[in-house]
């Protein structure tokens, strides 16, 4: 049992982490849809979105990054490319080793997305009365402390 002011709330072992999974995933379901990032697949706009933070970066590290196989990742690295989002380059000393950067456009549109999802969450969080934004504020450094925890579960 955890008291939380005059109540007493029971926390469900199984009821917790189920709702937690399915408001995240309705969080982020929600966030992804961008007029700006519409003609990418989630692991698309993902990649290219990790590509914006880690800068050139090899492909081999960029598929272990993402958790992807290497051929999974140079196919959409290949599409990312096509649209001229990425720039993919080889080693000058070793031709084995390829580099993908992010280009102009593909910087502006991960700006634009991540624009447009901040934009829809600053709405959705005006609507939110005093309390709520507290308790929210709150809670925020235990979601964290949960997500770094869960980050290297599948290494």
């Amino acid at each position: 049992m955890a008291a939380t002011g005059d109540t007493t709330t029971r926390i469900d072992p199984i009821e917790l982490p189920a709702r937690m999974r399915t408001v995240v995933a309705r969080l982020g379901r929600h966030l992804r849809q961008t007029r700006a990032g519409a003609g990418l697949s989630p692991t698309q706009y993902q990649v290219l979105a990790t590509v914006v933070r880690l800068g050139p970066v090899r492909l081999s590290d960029l598929a272990a990054q993402e958790g992807l196989n290497p051929t999974m990742l140079s196919r959409i690295a290949g599409k990312l490319e096509a649209a001229g989002l990425v720039v993919r380059s080889q080693d000058a000393t070793d031709g084995r080793v390829a580099y993908v950067a992010v280009s102009t456009d593909g910087r502006r549109l991960v700006d634009r997305v991540r624009g447009e999802r901040t934009d829809a969450l600053s709405r959705a969080l005006d609507r939110l009365d005093g309390e709520e934004l507290r308790i929210l504020c709150e809670a925020l450094p235990v979601l964290e402390s949960v997500a770094e925890s869960l980050k290297d579960r599948t290494r």
